[in-house]
């Protein structure tokens, strides 16, 4: 399996002289794109209605849970980076951490997976979720990541999504209650002025 890991590795990593465009159009993905999600999360949450935005909390629990869970991997089984063992070439610099799963996937998909259970957010959910691909390449093609670990971060986004769609209803109302409360009193005055939706 690690042999397959590294020959499909190979075959998406840059060259040894990979065009600029390419190189540019992966570093913009592979490190800006992450910020769609708190965006999205955010502006959904102030916007939305109750369902759109327990569908946020439900989004940003399961990739807090994704997140964590990648740390206990990382833990308990240690994998290197590509450029750790002198494998292809990388174009950016990165922590020499371990590689499986990969964190910006497994939030990424974790949150793409919570919208896919909303029917109101399901195409938004297909089109993140789409968007996740060319992120997966980018780090792949820059390389930070093997093939292997963006496989992970969809495992794990999916059983972290499960996870938390199942938690007892009391559980989740309890949860969105306080985030409600403390959303009416910090934007209160935004409330107010009709650019933030209040608990209607």
């Amino acid at each position: 399996m690690e042999n397959i890991n590294k020959i499909l590795f190979l075959w998406l990593n840059a060259s040894a002289h990979p065009p600029q465009i390419a190189i540019d159009l992966a570093t913009v993905i592979a490190t800006f794109q992450i910020w769609i999600v708190p965006l999205v999360i955010a502006l959904v949450w102030l916007r939305g209605d109750a369902p759109k935005r327990r569908t946020m909390l439900v989004a940003t629990a399961a990739g807090l849970i994704a997140l964590l869970t990648n740390q206990l991997i990382g833990m308990i089984w240690w994998h290197p980076r590509p450029f750790m063992i002198g494998l292809g070439h990388t174009l950016i610099p990165h922590a020499a951490d371990s590689s499986f799963p990969s964190d910006h996937l497994s939030l990424w998909w974790a949150v793409a997976f919570s919208l896919l259970l909303n029917p109101s957010l399901r195409f938004s959910g297909i089109v993140l979720g789409m968007l996740g691909i060319p992120l997966a390449w980018a780090r792949i093609y820059l390389g930070v990541h093997f093939p292997f670990d963006m496989a992970g971060a969809a495992i794990v986004a999916m059983l972290s999504t499960t996870l938390i769609h199942h938690l007892p209803h009391g559980c989740s109302d309890s949860i969105y209650n306080v985030a409600i409360r403390v959303h009416c009193r910090v934007l209160s005055r935004f409330i107010v002025k009709g650019w933030v939706r209040g608990t209607t």
